[in-house]
């Protein structure tokens, strides 16, 4: 054990995934962490800030259980927690198996399902949007003829991975012919959203919740996120009908305590939930809201495994701030200019550029094929968004085409991010 982790007698908490920084805010809340992570994604920084690690596929149900029942033999954790994408669900299953606090695996599977959670809003009255499970292409057209227009995605995923819009029943065939491309067979089909897209990032205590950001999304004509703003430009009844439908939506689920990211759409009709994660949320945002609104909501999470009772703070904003991904055209980069400065202009908090030279490019399928992001701070929404949009613009990543094909496949594109769907029905 490092010198720098808390002593024996400290809460005890099993960490699915993360990183270093993670661990770190995990230690640093006084928890005594055992992390359990992939051995392809492991940081080697985690170490200094854990009791102990264990090095397999989290994502294999039968070993994960096995693992985690005989430590909590040894020494009981207080929580199974993760900050991943993949790792929630899993975590819920562990909290029901060991009989711990937290959110269970009838809520982490709700969650984790789009298609059950959409068909328990729309039994609940919360928002009704069409949808169907995907069978047939006839089907397909037939939907988008009568709605005007549809999504197709898994019923299971992240980042935007074989998502798709369709526009008009002309695009059905091209639409069912790309799902084919992806060799996605369980899919879903919803009615097209228009309206302005938002994310709620919140934090529930003892199944009472509270909105602690509304933040404002910048998706272009397509389905991943090219820029994110905290907070939202939003009225205060807008703000107000998207914060009351996310805690409805939260009854309805279960969710007990921690975090979630609510993705709604705030369409003529008023708000429409599109999914929900019990985990902060991804590209930056947690970042965004601490920044503003001076809340962690990740260390705010580990601390629900102290015995000390958690509060919420009230939300009160400084300013706002915005991040800007970087999306180069799919290519061999060739040159990679701007870099230095871009972080020297005005209001910028952070670049990172993953692209160099001689890399490919992926085209823009999901969050993971974006090639970098700035982080800009300003004294209002509209200009943190502008001033991200500029200097991201700003750096020139060159692209030619490249004399290999990235992965298309949706297994490729998993495989490349280590991450399985449905991990209970792995193997069948």
């Amino acid at each position: 054990m490092s010198t720098s982790a808390p002593g024996p007698d400290a809460p005890r908490i099993l960490l699915l995934g993360g990183t270093a920084e993670s661990a770190r805010k995990a230690a640093e809340c006084g928890l005594s962490v055992v992390n359990v992570d992939k051995p392809a994604l492991f940081e080697p920084a985690a170490k200094e800030h854990c009791a102990q690690i264990h090095l397999i596929d989290y994502q294999d149900i039968g070993l994960v259980t096995a693992l985690a029942g005989a430590l909590h033999q040894h020494a009981p954790f207080t929580r199974v927690l993760s900050q991943t994408e993949a790792g929630p669900l899993v975590a819920g299953h562990l909290t029901t198996a060991l009989g711990l606090a937290g959110n269970g695996i009838d809520v982490t599977r709700v969650l984790h399902d789009k298609l059950a959670l959409r068909g328990l809003l729309n039994t609940r009255g919360l928002g009704r949007v069409a949808v169907r499970r995907g069978t047939t292409f006839e089907a397909l057209r037939d939907f988008v003829a009568h709605h005007g227009g549809a999504v197709v995605k898994p019923t299971m995923g992240s980042g935007s991975l074989a998502v798709r819009k369709v526009r008009s029943p002309g695009e059905a065939a091209e639409a069912w012919d790309w799902l084919a491309s992806f060799g996605v067979r369980d899919f879903m089909v919803e009615e097209l959203l228009v309206g302005p897209e938002l994310s709620v990032e919140s934090f529930s205590v003892a199944g009472r919740h509270s909105v602690l950001a509304i933040t404002g999304k910048d998706n272009g004509d397509g389905v991943v996120a090219l820029g994110h703003v905290v907070p939202a430009e939003l009225s205060q009844d807008d703000a107000s009908a998207v914060a009351a439908l996310t805690c409805r939506m939260l009854d309805a689920v279960g969710l007990v305590e921690g975090p979630a990211h609510t993705e709604v759409i705030l369409t003529a009709d008023g708000p429409r939930v599109v999914e929900s994660h019990n985990r902060c949320a991804g590209g930056h945002i947690n970042e965004l809201v601490a920044m503003v609104y001076g809340v962690d909501l990740e260390r705010l999470t580990y601390r629900l495994a102290l015995p000390a009772p958690v509060t919420v703070p009230e939300p009160a904003a400084d300013g706002a701030a915005a991040v800007r991904f970087l999306t180069p055209p799919a290519g061999r980069v060739e040159s990679v200019e701007g870099v230095d400065e871009a972080r020297a202009a005005d209001g910028v908090v952070r670049v990172e550029v993953k692209a160099e030279p001689g890399q490919d490019v992926r085209p823009l399928h999901w969050s993971e094929d974006r090639s970098g992001v700035v982080v800009v701070r300003a004294e209002n929404s509209a200009a943190a968004a502008r001033g991200a949009r500029r200097v991201a613009e700003s750096i020139k990543i060159l692209t030619k085409p490249s004399e290999q094909e990235p992965p298309t496949t949706m297994g490729e594109l998993l495989a490349a991010a280590d991450e399985v769907l449905d991990p209970f029905a792995r193997g069948q």
